[in-house]
């Protein structure tokens, strides 16, 4: 899924597979939520607002019920191993 970067209260990107009717609404925190059976009109609606987070609160967040997960590490980055937590 492409995502698109915004910067719009806590959200920091979004994106959405049409064939599987899913919205991805990462935040600042590195939290994400993947929404089910979100029309192509709300997405469309929510990609083109001029205030991206009004628009999540009020009709994404408490219409659609979301599933946690968090972003993927920037590329380059890597998760910390033992050894970087604990020395060599």
């Amino acid at each position: 899924m492409d995502m698109k970067r915004i910067n719009a209260g806590k959200l920091r990107a979004i994106g959405y597979d049409e064939r599987a009717r899913v919205l991805r609404v990462e935040f600042d925190d590195g939290s994400a939520i993947d929404y089910d059976n979100v029309s192509r009109d709300i997405w469309q609606r929510f990609s083109s607002t001029g205030s991206a987070w009004s628009f999540y609160r009020d009709n994404i967040e408490e219409e659609f019920t979301g599933r946690k997960g968090r972003t993927k590490p920037q590329t380059g980055t890597r998760p910390a191993g033992l050894d970087d937590l604990f020395g060599d």
